[in-house]
């Protein structure tokens, strides 16, 4: 009896099995029994950023590191003929030096001796979920500081400088000097405090469909008439892309900020410099609106990379935190004021550290018509 369908008059042939791998979004990789790497689906090509071809013409050390616990594992199945898991063990690319946390799922391939098929899960994306909502968090204790520092220190400050500037007329030039520097640094408090401001406008903005392509086309031709003059800058799109579901504006001041660290990362001296603005399509990734049961989509995936350093561990688990910056003259708010607004959009901004390959993600819901049709985006 045949196994092929009819389907609207048509006849549909079951898929194979390698189509099925393929379709899978976690990584699989099949080993052979000298550790030599048979077949890898689509997502193992992504997730180790080796094409498949190239992957089986290697062995597992060359893209895992012979002392990970994988390997081990891999041993363990081999010697026992069953199934084995391990939960969260950390994983070093040896390519990219980039760590991830990951689940591992093995298994014997039936009657093939010796053969296994590994299955990886990242762990990170629910880490980075928990990171956004502790963010969203601390944004939100900003509202009432914010609100507070305003009326507490903006009406002071304005007496002081004042003050001093009447100083300034009578003064000598040493006190001139002295009475600058308090109108100076009294200027730079108001501008910290009217940032915090921002955090506490919890008026609604207009939100619709929008072209992130011409929001990533602005902000670069504003980066290289100015701070980004001497970088390169690659774009690297999925011209498919459906509108996000945003607020143009909020969205240029976010990715704007984040190529405008990218280029502080990178130095005013560099002569390599590269930042890569990317865009893709995502789906699985799911978010449950805070207050409601209802989950939505986050396929739309915004990144800025630069080669620069990279941010250090410590600095890593509250860089979104308010205050928290390495720069000399910075107020620390960028980051933080960044993950409200794509809070307030219901999506996430996260960071991958690697040295050389520092990457800004942003996460966006669609935007889509009331009958689920794609909407038309704002250019």
């Amino acid at each position: 009896m045949s196994a092929d369908k009819e389907h609207g008059g048509r006849t549909i042939a079951p898929p194979t099995s390698e189509a099925v791998i393929n379709a899978l979004p976690l990584p699989v990789i099949t080993i052979g029994a000298d550790d030599r790497i048979l077949h890898v689906n689509h997502a193992a090509e992504t997730f180790f950023d080796h094409s498949a071809r190239l992957m089986q013409r290697r062995h597992l050390r060359d893209i895992i590191p012979f002392s990970s616990p994988i390997s081990a594992l891999v041993a363990e199945v081999r010697r026992r003929k069953a199934s084995v898991s391990e939960y969260g063990v950390e994983l070093v690319q040896p390519r990219s030096g980039l760590e991830r946390n990951v689940d591992v799922f093995a298994t014997p391939l039936g009657d093939e001796e010796d053969a296994v098929v590994m299955m990886l899960q990242e762990r990170t994306i629910a880490d980075k979920m928990n990171r956004q909502l502790t963010h969203r968090g601390a944004a939100r204790s900003m509202i009432a500081l914010g609100a507070m520092l305003a009326h507490e220190i903006k009406n002071p400050l304005a007496g002081i400088r004042g003050a001093a500037q009447l100083l300034e007329q009578s003064g000598t030039e040493d006190d001139r000097l002295l009475t600058r520097l308090i109108c100076d640094e009294s200027d730079r408090i108001v501008r910290i405090v009217e940032r915090m401001e921002l955090f506490g406008d919890e008026r609604p903005v207009e939100r619709g469909p929008v072209n992130v392509h011409g929001v990533l086309d602005q902000v670069k031709r504003s980066a290289q008439s100015g701070f980004a003059r001497h970088i390169r800058f690659v774009e690297t799109y999925d011209p498919s892309l459906p509108p996000v579901l945003g607020n143009r504006d909020q969205l240029i001041q976010v990715i704007l900020n984040l190529v405008k660290n990218a280029a502080e990362a990178i130095g005013a001296d560099a002569v390599d410099g590269e930042i890569t603005l990317s865009t893709a399509f995502r789906t699985g990734l799911k978010m449950q609106v805070p207050g409601t049961r209802e989950r939505v989509s986050l396929p739309i995936e915004v990144a800025v990379r630069d080669n620069g350093p990279g941010v250090s561990a410590e600095l890593l688990p509250d860089l979104f935190d308010p205050f928290v910056t390495t720069k000399a003259q910075g107020s620390g708010l960028g980051l933080a004021l960044a993950a409200k607004i794509i809070g307030d959009h219901g999506g996430i901004v996260e960071c991958d550290p690697v040295p050389r390959r520092t990457t800004f993600r942003l996460l966006l819901p669609m935007s889509s018509a009331r009958d689920g049709r794609e909407s038309a985006a704002e250019q």
